[in-house]
């Protein structure tokens, strides 16, 4: 009997990690504090929330989180239009990098074994953040390079110029804010945990 209570009391925290932290996401989306406003690029920090839950929950409860990043995307370039919206209406471009943040997020904390956990979060939330900005941007190349291009006012060969920049400025901006924000979050909860 405490076997299934056990059980139920999981699944229970785990759903209400998934729909707190989905929240979260959207609300960063819908007020705008999702975004850094830096003199040199505007950093996202929209992705911290997928990570956040996939270490404290797993990567079913990171993947859940991700993927309502992505429908949010969506919802939000489909009634609030950019130069952009082209590409990111589009599932493969907008939900299919944010579920895999909880992968490769997933797989490198359980695969660094060092003891700092300070250390091991930001390194699996790193690899979370570049895995969002070079997911979004590789799947828009893939499949809307022309579009982009033409969007960027740029040729083919700019447009892959563009994208190899902004994952030298945001992205990797972005990853060490991820890591940050992450390491401090995830290492809060769990010392409330015990």
């Amino acid at each position: 009997m405490n076997n299934v209570f056990e059980v139920r009391k999981t699944k229970v925290r785990k759903l209400t990690v998934i729909g707190l932290l989905s929240g979260i996401t959207i609300f960063l989306g819908l007020s705008g504090y999702g975004f850094i406003q830096l003199p040199i690029a505007r950093l996202t920090i929209m992705h911290i929330p997928v990570i956040i839950g996939t270490i404290l929950e797993g990567p079913k409860v990171g993947m859940a989180i991700g993927f309502m990043f992505g429908a949010f995307s969506i919802f939000q370039n489909m009634i609030a239009p950019n130069l952009l919206s082209f590409a990111l209406v589009n599932p493969l471009v907008s939900i299919l990098p944010r579920i895999l943040i909880a992968i490769t997020t997933y797989l490198v904390y359980k695969a660094v074994r060092i003891k700092n956990q300070s250390i091991r979060i930001s390194i699996a939330a790193l690899v979370g953040s570049i895995t969002n900005t070079v997911g979004v941007l590789s799947m828009i190349l893939l499949l809307y390079v022309d579009k982009y291009a033409a969007a960027k006012n740029t040729t083919v060969q700019g447009a892959k110029k563009l994208v190899l920049s902004v994952v030298y400025t945001n992205g990797i901006l972005e990853a060490i804010v991820a890591a940050l924000i992450t390491s401090s979050i995830v290492l809060a909860v769990k010392k409330m945990r015990k």
